[in-house]
């Protein structure tokens, strides 16, 4: 959500970001808002100057009884009932007002960055790097639900009959293996400096729209029945909601996070066959990281972020590149986004892996997450948050890159401490 003063003042500004976003039928809503805005702030004058009046009619009340003008004090004292009156008036009317522009400003999109490229969508994202050597090997590469039958490691029928589509079990050494890479992803950023946390799998109304927009929260987020709850769709929204309504005193900034959480997604819509099995699922696991810092920081985190995936993903031997989402393809609350994509032998192309967001003061100022400056000046935090590794998506890059001839898969070094030492799995089938 952006700032009402920089809306007020640079109207233009946001409607030329939300014609870059071509999100065009949003366009009348910067003068909507600034009319309801404009009307609020009127409301609020009257009332503020309703307040001074009341207040010196009150005391003209005591003097006058004090003089013994008892039928003259009756009189102002009917006239403070009568402006006490108009006075909750004009304050339910601000409020309405206010919650009005607050509702229509959570949907105007925030100020993307500079550097940002022009586009519709996703099929005008601009590669940005390369890592590592892709290879096609000179055999087949199976598809990935067929590589973990061969270890007896996947049972989607099971699966669908206790849950439906989008679940799986995994079992025996992809179970094992799928554990094996979260604890490496865990230490990896621990050894980066990055405080390890188990966050909550569930969060209230007010922290699922503090950190994301209406149309994400649609598509993504599963309601518990009954309750103000929603299971979790990533961790990075109960990791920045533990900040809500926080001053940080600016010496403990930056805070650098790192979490491990099961996320539940709707996944809506038809998918594709290399979207099948476990790609994309209603139910996985993810290592993620965050980081509450000061504005100017904001750029220079990111760049750190999005390079400890692609860091975690060569220690694997998995080829990566790293793509940056152009303006149409980026979530409203966004200012910057790059996707690392690993390297699919298979497919012989890059899939997603993770997503590396920059958030500006968006979520802050919609969860008020304050800091508290050294000049003794509150202003809003950076939000910016990137996906460590998330299988068993990820597994799905592994076993394809790390797949031998004769059907074994290569256990990278850094893995081996994780799998009880093995350097390789034997297939059983």
């Amino acid at each position: 959500m952006i700032d009402i003063k920089f809306l007020r003042e640079n109207p233009d500004v946001v409607k030329e970001n939300i014609k870059k976003k071509f999100q065009d039928d949003k366009l009348p809503l910067v003068d909507e808002v600034i009319t309801l805005d404009a009307e609020a702030r009127k409301a609020q004058t009257e009332a503020d100057a309703l307040r001074a009046n009341r207040n010196k009619l009150s005391k003209e009340i005591g003097a006058l009884m004090a003089q013994g003008k008892k039928e003259e004090a009756e009189k102002v004292k009917q006239e403070v009932a009568r402006q006490a009156e108009e006075l909750n008036k004009l304050q339910e009317k601000e409020e309405e007002l206010n919650e009005k522009v607050t509702k229509i400003m959570m949907v105007i999109p925030n100020i993307i960055d500079p550097s940002v490229p022009i586009g519709k969508n996703d099929t005008e994202n601009v590669e940005v790097t390369k890592y590592g050597e892709p290879v096609v090997p000179d055999f087949e590469v199976p598809y990935h639900t067929d590589i973990m039958e061969s270890f007896n490691g996947i049972d989607l029928d099971a699966a669908r009959k206790v849950a439906g589509n989008g679940f799986y079990y995994l079992m025996g050494d992809i179970a094992r293996l799928h554990s094996a890479v979260i604890s490496y992803a865990r230490d990896f950023m621990i050894g980066r400096g990055f405080t390890y946390c188990v966050p909550p799998f569930m969060i209230r109304s007010n922290v699922v729209t503090g950190v994301m927009s209406f149309a994400e929260m649609d598509a993504m987020m599963y309601k518990i029945e009954g309750e103000d709850l929603y299971l979790i769709g990533t961790s990075e929204h109960s990791m920045i909601g533990k900040f809500i309504d926080t001053i940080i005193p600016e010496a403990e900034l930056p805070k650098t996070l790192t979490s491990y959480s099961p996320c539940f997604r709707k996944e809506k819509g038809a998918h594709g066959l290399e979207e099948r099995g476990v790609y994309r699922i209603h139910q996985f696991e993810k290592q993620e990281m965050i980081v509450v810092c000061k504005p100017e920081e904001s750029p220079m985190w990111f760049e750190k972020l999005w390079q400890n995936t692609v860091d975690l993903f060569r220690s694997m031997d998995i080829p990566v590149r790293t793509l940056e989402c152009c303006s149409g393809d980026l979530a409203d609350l966004k200012v910057k986004s790059f996707d690392v994509e690993a390297w699919s032998p298979r497919q012989k192309k890059y899939f997603e892996v993770g997503s590396c967001s920059n958030l500006g003061d968006a979520q802050a100022r919609r969860l008020k997450i304050r800091v508290n400056g050294e000049d003794g000046k509150k202003y809003f935090a950076h939000t910016l948050n990137n996906t460590v590794v998330a299988p068993p998506r990820m597994l799905i890059a592994f076993l394809e890159n790390n797949l031998q001839a004769d059907g074994s898969v290569r256990i990278p070094e850094v893995l081996r401490p994780y799998m009880g030492g093995q350097t390789e799995l034997r297939p059983s089938k």
